[in-house]
């Protein structure tokens, strides 16, 4: 089994979680520069008419200007949270498992958060226990381009960078009217699978 480094991400996709499953350990990269348009603020759910974008909107520093992802400030100015968890609720209410984990997610959505890096460890920790994984979690405490003895996911944040591996389908609340489609936050597996979710992470090929 390896030690892999990802990025920690809004909920995060279902093949973060399934490299998350098959690892040794997790390291979070907790030092590296904020960039947009990633996952780290933003997540897919399967809705009523297909593929949905939920963005958790952030206060920015101006054009040009370079923060750090732990200094990156949510925009509460928003009701974004009212929004993400009608968005969830209506995708999810009649999946096979939305009932069963709804009071562990709920409480995410019901308080202001300042810091999106924040949010986001909270947000993993929430699944962690939800999936009952049994696994040790590191932060790193310096950015290296070209870190030693871990695996580098870092690219499962960019969508456009992400490495090749095919996901096995599984029933999904609208699947008989848009098909089934992969990849999608780790909620859509949780509330369509279960308690059957870990071992689906774990049958997934990710590591070629």
């Amino acid at each position: 089994m390896k030690n892999i480094l990802l990025h920690p991400m809004y909920f995060g996709s279902i093949g973060q979680y399934a490299a998350i499953s098959q690892s040794a350990s997790v390291t979070y990269e907790n030092q590296d520069n904020y960039q947009k348009q990633t996952y780290r603020n933003r997540m897919y759910i399967y809705g009523a008419n297909g593929k949905l974008l939920l963005t958790i909107p952030i206060k920015h520093l101006g054009k040009g200007k370079r923060q750090l992802y732990r200094d990156v400030r949510i925009e509460n100015d928003f009701e974004w949270q009212t929004l993400h968890w009608r968005s969830i609720e209506t995708a999810y209410r009649t999946s096979p498992f939305f009932e069963y984990y709804e009071d562990e997610l709920i409480h995410l959505f019901e308080t202001k958060k300042e810091f999106l890096l924040d949010f986001n460890y909270e947000c993993t920790e929430v699944i962690k226990d939800c999936l009952q994984l049994d696994l040790s979690f590191f932060k790193t405490s310096a950015f290296q381009i070209k870190p030693e003895g871990v695996t580098d996911f870092r690219d499962f944040v960019n969508a456009k960078k992400e490495k090749p591996y095919s996901l096995e389908s599984y029933i999904q609340v609208f699947s008989d009217k848009y098909d089934f489609i992969p990849d999608l936050c780790i909620l859509d597996l949780l509330f369509n699978e279960g308690t059957n979710a870990l071992t689906y992470l774990e049958q997934q090929s990710i590591f070629i």
